[in-house]
């Protein structure tokens, strides 16, 4: 039996990188686990240096710098996106408009991977397993 995936969402990732305290116990927890097989999208580091950009995350430069080295010393892979991932996304019924969130629950969604979240906006979509 594998380890348990968990995709995990943006926030989750700044927040472990950063300040692992704002995790959740549960999410804390799945992410000390050793049965945990924990990915990152690479639709992160875009929504990242997209917000640095227009002025949204000044304060994380220094996880923008060198971000891959700091990413890949806590997951277990990256998560590219694919041609299907992005078909899914597009095709969610989802009232939901973030392309950066479209695509995290459509990877996990087509992967089967659980999703690390806090946002509560992922709750309105159905079959996305989610953890907090």
């Amino acid at each position: 039996m594998g380890r348990t995936p968990y995709l995990l969402d943006t926030h989750t990732l700044v927040w472990a990188l950063t300040e692992p305290r704002r995790l959740s116990r549960r999410a804390r927890a799945a992410l000390e686990s050793w049965d945990s097989k924990l990915i990152a999208s690479a639709v992160s580091g875009f929504e990242l240096a997209n917000k640095r950009r227009i002025g949204k995350l000044a304060d994380l430069d220094g996880l923008l710098t060198g971000y891959e080295k700091h990413v890949l010393a806590l997951v277990s892979e990256e998560l590219p996106i694919t041609a299907g991932h992005a078909l899914e996304a597009g095709r969610l019924a989802w009232d939901h408009r973030d392309p950066f969130d479209r695509i995290i629950a459509a990877q996990a969604l087509v992967e089967g991977y659980t999703l690390v979240t806090a946002d509560s906006a992922f709750s309105a979509l159905p079959g996305l397993d989610i953890l907090w």
